[in-house]
Parts: C-alpha cells; structure tokens; sequence
C-alpha cells in the first residue's frame, strides 16, 4: 500500500513545475523587497511611497517602484493616486493582501526570533 505524502494533499504536483502559476506569485510575494513592502502595509495603514523606501532600507528606488506595479497588478496592493498638485499617491493593502499579510507575518515572527542563530551557525560552519 502506497503511503500518501501529506504535502500531495495540500499541493499538486504542479505546484513543483516549473510552468505553474504559482511560481510567479511566489516569486512576487516572497522576494525580498515584496515581503517588505507587504509587512510595512500589513498594520492597515496607507503609506505613501517615500514612507515605504524608508521602512524597507536599502531599497533602490527603481526595485521599489518595480516591486509596487508588480503587486499592484497581482491586486494585492492599490495604489490611491490623488488628482492634486504635487501628485499624492499612497499605497494600501487589497483584501486579498491583507489576507496573505495574515499569513506573512507569523513566518516574519518565525525568521526574526531564529535569524541570529541561524546566522551565527552558518558564518561558523
């Protein structure tokens, strides 16, 4: 009798090819400049595009500017852009976003409590 791997129930196959849509969700939402921009919307609050590369250090502005159409276009950001002289533009998470920032931030908690570690062990392996 063939033992079934508990992931086939929660993943098909296809989710490991290399074709499958997903690979293009993950590949947006778990990078690392669109896990931050994700985590920074994640409190509920509008944030304007300079609070944004502020928040996540280290950011260019192009790869900011990138990551933001990209999420915008994968609806789970809206971008609020105000008809007034200078331009005003926030950035907000759809429901579809707040729901996977539900899910981001318990594996943010996970990588912030064990990354010292983990980092330690690998600079001294």
């Amino acid at each position: 009798m063939k033992v079934s791997n508990p992931l086939e129930r929660h993943f098909p196959d296809a989710v490991f090819a290399a074709g499958c849509p997903s690979r293009t969700v993950l590949d947006h939402v778990m990078s690392k400049w669109g896990l931050l921009v994700l985590l920074s919307l994640s409190d509920g609050e509008a944030r304007r595009w300079s609070e944004l590369r502020r928040r996540a250090e280290g950011v260019s502005e192009k790869m900011l500017a990138q990551t933001l159409r990209t999420l915008v276009a994968d609806g789970l950001v809206l971008r609020d852009a105000r008809p007034v002289v200078p331009p005003h533009v926030e950035y907000s998470l759809t429901e579809r976003g707040r729901e996977l920032a539900a899910l981001l931030v318990p594996l943010m908690d996970w990588v912030v409590v064990h990354a010292p570690d983990i980092v330690e062990d690998a600079a001294s392996a």
